[in-house]
């Protein structure tokens, strides 16, 4: 499994929290690559583990914070 930010894009409008069942089919009805798919599938769930964000299932997905613009010169 690997995750890339053009691979993990793809569930950045999911809907949070979300099961990994729930995550498969979202992906599918967007049509998000098949890698995609693969990456969801072959997480290890435990009895229906809800994932509240991207950051669950990939940890180093970049957050605001890591972006360094001063959104008060915008």
């Amino acid at each position: 499994m690997y995750w890339t930010l053009e691979l993990a894009s793809y569930l950045s409008d999911a809907p949070w929290p979300a099961t990994k069942d729930e995550l498969v089919d979202f992906a599918i009805r967007t049509g998000a690559p098949l890698e995609v798919v693969e990456n969801l599938q072959a997480i290890e769930d435990e009895e229906e583990e809800i994932f509240e964000g991207i950051q669950e299932i990939w940890p180093d997905y970049p957050s605001e914070e890591d972006f360094l613009w001063n959104e008060d010169e915008y």
